[in-house]
């Protein structure tokens, strides 16, 4: 049956029908066929990009739209071409107003322009694995790790996996399956989701060695328990949480004469000491302090995508590079092409969220505020704090300004045409702005206005 036909049975008229029960006047006569729809040279266009039965899906409901009277039928097209997803997936971007600036639920790190369109440029066939002087082939994604080798002069070589939890997985496989890691109680650590480093640890094949307490454990406790059986000494960067009072831990420095190697996981993905972080360790920073491998995530504090980093000793990393388990591991080219950018070009947009002036934020904040108010919306500019997030800098607080509006504005924004995710505060919807580009402000605006004339439809 057609489409035509279906609708047909379904008391749908197309042009030249009476519709028998419809009189002339029923506003169903004049809604356009899907056949006819199709047709649209916009809508053909947007099947050759999105595909047919995406487009169908946004046909019907801006035709029950005029149906339902939400729209006049003449609008059924352009209607239509508003419901269209702006690609075939089904992911939708998202406007980050947590004030989180590394929110996992979102996606933790926006990649940055120049990311953006390396991936695009590297969706098709690359030079991933091939030189193309030679015509043979080559170390796979040999510049990626050039520029990670620049970031960080102090790591003889680099390695990239497919995320943090791997990098240490690659590590724990290769140096310490049947053998013991020495690790202190208190960097035993769950880092959301029910995940817990110690099952991760163990389903390698090690055994651990649990050391010291939850609060204090001294490099006597690491010398004591290392021996013939250890595959190395582990610390473990607790990154969601601190512990604060009578604590004592043992530094990079004190373990690396153990006679073993120093796998330090500094988690967040910090490359350098930064100064609004003095508190989160480093990659470059661990490394000069004996450090025989650094392990980190990508996709934090650096700002690139999802990936693990593995950071250190020149023949330490090129053996985890060679072992079985790094194949199954490996990242693809457009995660190499999208990390090369984060490492190489202008400043991401975590770096300029973790940067952003507070009186710069607030001036934004009392603009939208203004703007949003002269439509009639209850709204005010208020101040705010703002955190790292994705595991990074516990305790860290960053202050912020932010839109402060009635708490069904919440729903409304966050199942908007443009998702906005705020935060409930006070029983209210807060809009947090440090990890909002400006260049995003009149698409926040705008969200915000279609929330309250659209009836909570945004």
């Amino acid at each position: 049956m057609t489409d035509a036909q279906a609708e047909a049975a379904q008391g749908v008229p197309g042009p030249g029908r009476s519709g028998g029960r419809a009189d002339a006047g029923d506003v169903r006569r004049r809604v356009p066929r899907t056949d006819v729809l199709l047709r649209d040279p916009r809508l053909a266009a947007a099947v050759e990009r999105l595909g047919q039965a995406v487009v169908k899906e946004a046909v019907r409901e801006a035709q029950q739209w005029a149906r339902d009277g939400r729209v006049p039928p003449d609008r059924v097209p352009e209607t239509a071409l508003d419901l269209l997803p702006g690609t075939a997936s089904g992911l939708r971007p998202v406007i980050n107003a947590t004030g989180v600036l590394l929110h996992t639920n979102l996606g933790r790190a926006p990649l940055s322009d120049a990311a953006r369109q390396a991936v695009a440029e590297a969706a098709g066939p690359t030079d991933v694995e091939l030189d193309l002087t030679t015509g043979v082939r080559a170390r796979r994604g040999r510049s990626a790790l050039a520029a990670l080798r620049e970031r960080v002069p102090a790591a003889g070589d680099a390695h990239v996996v497919n995320n943090g939890a791997a990098a240490l997985v690659l590590a724990a496989t290769a140096l310490a399956a049947g053998k013991e890691i020495v690790v202190s109680r208190g960097e035993m650590v769950e880092i959301g989701d029910g995940f817990r480093l110690p099952d991760l640890l163990v389903s390698t094949g090690a055994r651990l060695r649990e050391v010291g307490t939850t609060n204090r454990t001294t490099a006597a406790d690491y010398a004591d328990a290392v021996g013939p059986d250890t595959g190395f000494v582990l610390k473990v960067h607790p990154s969601n949480f601190r512990i604060t009072g009578f604590t004592r831990s043992a530094e990079v420095g004190e373990l690396a004469g153990l006679g073993v190697p120093v796998v330090v996981d500094i988690g967040s993905g910090l490359l350098a000491p930064h100064p609004a972080l003095p508190e989160e360790p480093d990659a470059a920073t661990q490394l000069r302090a004996g450090a025989a491998l650094v392990t980190a995530s990508g996709d934090k504090l650096l700002g690139g995508p999802q990936c693990g980093l593995l950071l250190g000793d020149r023949d330490l990393v090129r053996a985890l590079a060679r072992h079985p388990l790094a194949r199954a591991l490996r990242v693809d080219k457009l995660t190499l092409a999208a990390l090369e950018a984060t490492l190489s070009g202008p400043p991401t947009p975590t770096a300029r969220a973790l940067a952003a002036d507070p009186a710069g934020l607030r001036a934004r904040a009392d603009r939208l505020a203004a703007e949003l108010a002269a439509h009639g919306i209850d709204v005010r500019a208020v101040d705010s704090t703002a955190t790292v997030g994705g595991g990074g800098a516990p305790g860290v607080e960053l202050p912020s300004a932010a839109l402060s509006l009635p708490e069904p504005y919440a729903a409304a924004l966050r199942t908007g045409r443009v998702p906005v995710v705020g935060r409930l505060e006070a029983g209210r919807c807060l809009l947090d702005l440090r990890a909002v580009p400006p260049a995003d402000d009149e698409r926040l605006a705008q969200a915000v206005r279609r929330a309250r004339t659209e009836g909570g439809r945004a």
